[in-house]
């Protein structure tokens, strides 16, 4: 049996045990900064999104230093979210920082595209992506309250009385993420490959 083709994203989490029993019921006070500073990089993903748009329409090209911002900022919201609701996975304090690292427990990476088709750039974002949105959007909910941030609780919870993260939570954590993530570098148009309706728990 053949193992399935990687997709163009790839999601790391590594779970960074051991854990504070009681550092989670605080940690979005101690985000704030990055909140913020999330805020406007979003603004600016958003407007470099609508560029490479029309880039790729005319050209097929999405330019790279628009590219490299957006999966830097997808990065940079991936540790944030490693370390709050998405996973509770470690209590390392995310880098204010774009780049890779490999020595934090979570990272992201997107396979550049050397072309990308002119003609789905206009309805993969969200015609194509409406099957995928509506199963993430049960994955991510609003405001922590999706599967995704409901697990991610409960595994916080049994660390505050065990000290221990339940292993299969996470991986499932993890698989959910993964699934959202590559919709989510399919809508921000970083590839035409569909995303798989697949949970990968692993790499």
């Amino acid at each position: 049996m053949t193992s399935p083709t990687p997709y163009p994203l790839s999601l790391r989490g590594t779970l960074d045990e051991p854990l504070s029993r009681w550092l989670w019921i605080v940690k979005v006070l101690l985000l704030i900064p990055h909140l913020i500073v999330l805020a406007f990089l979003w603004i600016g993903a958003f407007v470099a999104w609508v560029i490479s748009i029309f880039a790729i329409a005319f050209t097929g090209v999405y330019p790279r230093g628009l590219f490299d911002y957006n999966v830097g900022v997808m990065r940079w919201s991936w540790r944030v979210s490693f370390y709050f609701t998405s996973a509770f996975g470690t209590d390392k304090y995310p880098p204010f920082s774009l780049q890779p690292m490999a020595e934090y427990p979570a990272d992201l990476s997107v396979v550049y595209p050397a072309k990308l088709s002119r003609g789905l750039v206009w309805i993969k974002w969200w015609l194509l992506a409406i099957p995928h949105l509506i199963i993430v959007g049960v994955f991510q909910g609003g405001e922590g309250n999706g599967l995704i941030g409901i697990l991610a609780i409960i595994a916080a919870v049994v660390v505050l009385f065990t000290g221990k993260y339940p292993p299969g939570i996470f991986d499932l954590v993890m698989g959910l993420n993964r699934w959202a993530m590559r919709v989510a570098a399919y809508v921000m148009l970083m590839t035409d490959e569909y995303p798989p309706f697949r949970l990968d728990v692993s790499e």
